[in-house]
């Protein structure tokens, strides 16, 4: 274990000296990098001369809330309120990485530690899962859907996006390298498998859970098809497929503010989850290179 030990602490836990000639190297990227960042916080505050001007600017003059307020009028003048969207890409967003998270866990721990019939046979069979895009799998997809009776309901936006094959893939790799030693002392102990899942295996693989979090809430979060394809009720459908409407509901130029805060409030709570989980997310993929 002392030999995991190490890759777990891949990330530094606070500034030394010996990194200033790492950080020097870096600078030049990470200001090439952040620059669509300021972008984009830049272009929502933009009053609507700033964002029609040629050639454009890069940084807002006269920053203003009014493309905020027309973004809400615009959503409640047309029978649905923004905040009804936002509320369901919310908790849509929380179901699915929760149970995701959850199922992804328990399914690894199953195929990494316990013995049953079938083992091998998921795994090959999840490993296979990687091997699809989504396009690829469109319409069994679709008439699986329609079979189970989810069309149109607040459950297709949940259900689909539960199996998580490259998240399975991930934790299992990290829960094999888990002494089976361990795992039969606490069996000698007197736990249960669920009892050796939830104290033993969980706070083990923190990293993972937390890349599976950050896989999941981009999966979710970002996902425009699934209310486009699957729903006809304007007030189960999500934020992200209102903001895909936003340029065809509206005139094009005249909707280019509403279009700037719909793309920051998008951008935001990806870019909150990853600064927040980033350094998780590098310690599995060290951890999962040990393999």
């Amino acid at each position: 274990m002392a030999r995991g030990k190490s890759f777990i602490k891949t990330n530094p836990d606070r500034f030394r000296l010996n990194q200033v000639p790492y950080l020097l190297a870096i600078l030049p990227y990470l200001v090439f990098t952040i620059l669509p960042l300021l972008y984009i916080f830049n272009h929502a505050f933009k009053p609507f001369d700033e964002l029609i001007e040629y050639p454009p600017r890069f940084f807002v003059r006269r920053p203003t809330l009014e493309n905020f307020a027309e973004l809400f009028r615009t959503a409640t003048t047309s029978g649905i309120p923004v905040s009804r969207y936002l509320f369901n890409s919310i908790a849509i967003t929380a179901i699915v990485v929760v149970l995701s998270v959850f199922l992804s866990s328990l399914t690894g721990f199953a195929l990494s530690k316990l013995k049953f019939r079938f083992k091998e046979s998921l795994n090959r069979a999840n490993t296979l899962a990687l091997m699809f895009v989504g396009v690829a799998v469109m319409i069994p997809r679709y008439l699986i859907i329609e079979s189970l009776g989810l069309i149109d309901t607040f459950l297709v936006h949940i259900v689909p996006f539960l199996a998580v094959p490259v998240g399975l893939f991930l934790i299992k790799q990290f829960i094999d390298q888990v002494p089976d030693e361990l795992i039969e002392a606490a069996k000698m102990d007197g736990a249960g498998s669920f009892t050796i899942y939830r104290r033993i295996i969980l706070p083990m693989i923190k990293p993972a859970i937390a890349t599976i979090a950050i896989l999941s809430f981009q999966a979710v979060w970002n996902n425009a098809d699934t209310s486009a394809t699957y729903i006809d009720s304007d007030h189960l459908k999500t934020f992200a497929y209102f903001m895909s409407t936003l340029s065809t509901s509206s005139n094009v130029v005249a909707g280019q503010g509403m279009s700037a805060v719909a793309a920051l409030i998008m951008f935001v709570p990806n870019l909150v989850i990853f600064i927040i989980l980033q350094g998780k997310v590098m310690n599995t993929m060290a951890h999962s290179g040990l393999k």
